[in-house]
C-alpha cells in the first residue's frame, strides 16, 4: 500500500462517497483489519456508514473517530503510553480549576491588573470561577491554533507572531499582556514533569519522533495501515502537520468537500478588502473589478477559505494523481433548475453578485427559505410542520434522508423532544428520529437528575 496525503476535492459528498466505496474496493485492507474514518460529527459518521452500505452492501469492520480524540491517541502511540498521559494537565477541564486557584495569588503583582479590576466585586467566587473557565478555554485554544505564541510566553518572549509570516510579528496590546504572564505562572505551579505535556509541546515531540523513525526507516507500531479523512470542512494548522507526519508511514486519503473549483484561499469580503486599503493609507477605496467575489463564499467561508490554503502547503498531486487516473478534482456542473442550485453554481464557479438587470429570472421554488421563529420551540414546530409536507408531497422521500442542523443542540434536545416525541408511533404524524452530538451527560436521565439536585441549593 503506497503510503502519502492524498487530497481529492469535490462540491458533492455524494460524489466523494462513491469514490470513497470505489477505492475500497480496489485497495481493500487485509480481512478482519479495521478501516479508520476521521469525520466532524457523529451525523455525519451515521450518514457515511448508510451510504457505505448502500454501495458495498454491508457497513463493518469501520471505526468513526474526531480528529482531535485520534490525534492524541496517535500521539500516545508514537511517543508512548508512559509519555503521554490519556488526560492532559492542560486540558480545559483540569486548567479550569487550576486557575481557580492560582488567580488570587496574582491579583497583586502590576501585570494583572484587568483581572484584579474584573474580579473586585466578586463576593462569592462566582466570577471568578466565569473568568477561570474562559481562560481555560481559551488557552485550550491557544495550544492547537496558536502553539507558536506559547512558545514564545514560556521563554520570555511577550510578542504576537504573525501566522502567515513567522518572522513577522503584530502588536501585543499592553491591555493583554497579562496573558503571557498567565502562561508563564500556569507553567510555573506545575511540576517540571508535567509542564511538557501540553499540546503543543507534545505535537512538537510527535513531529520530531516521527520525522527520526522516518530516516531510521523503522515505522511506529500501532498506527493504522490506512486513514480516510471524509467531509471535514476545517482542521487547524497543527492537525495538518501531524497528519502530513502520519502520512509518512501510512495512507491518508482526505475527501474535501470544496465548494468552488476555482483557487479561493486568498479571496476576501469587500469590509476586510476595505480595511485592507485603510491600513495602506489608500486614499480611494474602491474595490477593483478583479477582487469582486461570490460575496456568500467572501462572508461564510473564512475557516473553509483558511482551511483550504493550508492544504496547499502540504498537498502533493504530482505523487498520487496517477492512482486516480488524473481525476482528483471532482467538481460536478449542472444546469441551475432551482434557486439554490444558482447559488451553488455562483460559489463554484467563484461568480460575483451579477446586476440586478441581469440576474436570472427564477421563480420562488420552496429549495430555499427561510423562516422566523420567535422561539426554539416555535422553530422546531415549524420543521415538523414543514417536514410534514415534504413527505405527503414525496412519497420517496425517507427519514435517513433528512438531517437538521442546529446551532446548539443542547439547547434545542427538550423542544425537540417535546414536539417530536410527543406523537404516537401510531400516528400518522410520527416522524422517528435521533439526536446526534449530544454529550454524555445531557443524554442520560440518571445523569440530569443528579444534576439537578446539586443545583437545589441554588
Amino acid at each position: 500500500m503506497q503510503n502519502g496525503l492524498m487530497v481529492l476535492h469535490g462540491n458533492r459528498l455524494e460524489t466523494l462517497t462513491e469514490l470513497v466505496a470505489d477505492w475500497l474496493q480496489r485497495e481493500p485492507l487485509s480481512p478482519l483489519e479495521t478501516e479508520t474514518f476521521l469525520v466532524q460529527s457523529n451525523g455525519m459518521a451515521q450518514w457515511l456508514k448508510l451510504q457505505l452500505a448502500d454501495a458495498l452492501g454491508i457497513s463493518a469492520g469501520f471505526q468513526f473517530q474526531m480528529p482531535a480524540r485520534f490525534l492524541w491517541s496517535a500521539y500516545r502511540t508514537v511517543l508512548g503510553e508512559d509519555q503521554v498521559p490519556r488526560t492532559s494537565p492542560f486540558d480545559k477541564s483540569r486548567l479550569l480549576w487550576r486557575l481557580y486557584r492560582l488567580l488570587p495569588t496574582l491579583l497583586n503583582n502590576d501585570h494583572f491588573g484587568p483581572l484584579r479590576h474584573f474580579l473586585a466585586d466578586d463576593v462569592d467566587g462566582r466570577k471568578r470561577h466565569q473568568l477561570a473557565e474562559r481562560l481555560a478555554d481559551l488557552f485550550d485554544a491557544y495550544q492547537v491554533y496558536r502553539a507558536d505564541w506559547l512558545a514564545d510566553w514560556e521563554n520570555g518572549n511577550d510578542r504576537l507572531r504573525q501566522a502567515q509570516d513567522r518572522d513577522a510579528f503584530d502588536e501585543f496590546p499592553s491591555s493583554q499582556l497579562w496573558q503571557a504572564h498567565l502562561w508563564r505562572a500556569l507553567l510555573a505551579d506545575m511540576d517540571d514533569s508535567k509542564q511538557g505535556l501540553s499540546r503543543s509541546a507534545i505535537h512538537r515531540d510527535f513531529i520530531a519522533a516521527l520525522t527520526q523513525q522516518q530516516q531510521q526507516g523503522t515505522p511506529p507500531p500501532g498506527l493504522p495501515r490506512r486513514l480516510i479523512i471524509f467531509g471535514i470542512s476545517a482542521l487547524p494548522q497543527q492537525a495538518l502537520e501531524a497528519l502530513a507526519a502520519l502520512s509518512q508511514h501510512c495512507q491518508i486519503l482526505m475527501l474535501v468537500q470544496n465548494p468552488c473549483q476555482h483557487y479561493w484561499a486568498d479571496i476576501v469580503e469587500d469590509k476586510q478588502l476595505l480595511r485592507r486599503q485603510l491600513d495602506n493609507r489608500k486614499r480611494h477605496l474602491t474595490a477593483l473589478p478583479e477582487n469582486r467575489v461570490n460575496p456568500l463564499l467572501a462572508a461564510w467561508g473564512k475557516q473553509g477559505r483558511d482551511f483550504i490554503g493550508l492544504l496547499y502547503d502540504h498537498d502533493d498531486p504530482e505523487s498520487y494523481r496517477s492512482a486516480f487516473q488524473n481525476q482528483i478534482d471532482l467538481f460536478e456542473h449542472q444546469e441551475p433548475q432551482t434557486l439554490l442550485q444558482q447559488l451553488q453554481q455562483d460559489i463554484l464557479d467563484l461568480e460575483p453578485l451579477p446586476a440586478p438587470d441581469q440576474r436570472p429570472s427564477l421563480a420562488i421554488d420552496g429549495s430555499l427559505s427561510f423562516r422566523i421563529g420567535h422561539s426554539p420551540q416555535r422553530e422546531v414546530e415549524i420543521l415538523q410542520d414543514e417536514l410534514l409536507d415534504r413527505f405527503s408531497n414525496d412519497p420517496s422521500l425517507q427519514p435517513r434522508d433528512v438531517i437538521v442542523m442546529v446551532p446548539d443542540i443542547e439547547a434545542y434536545a427538550p423542544h425537540i423532544d417535546a414536539v417530536f416525541g410527543r406523537l404516537d408511533r401510531d400516528d400518522p404524524r410520527y416522524l422517528p428520529y435521533t439526536l446526534s452530538d449530544r454529550s454524555a451527560g445531557a443524554a442520560s436521565p440518571l445523569a440530569q437528575a443528579v444534576e439537578s439536585l446539586l443545583h437545589l441549593p441554588q
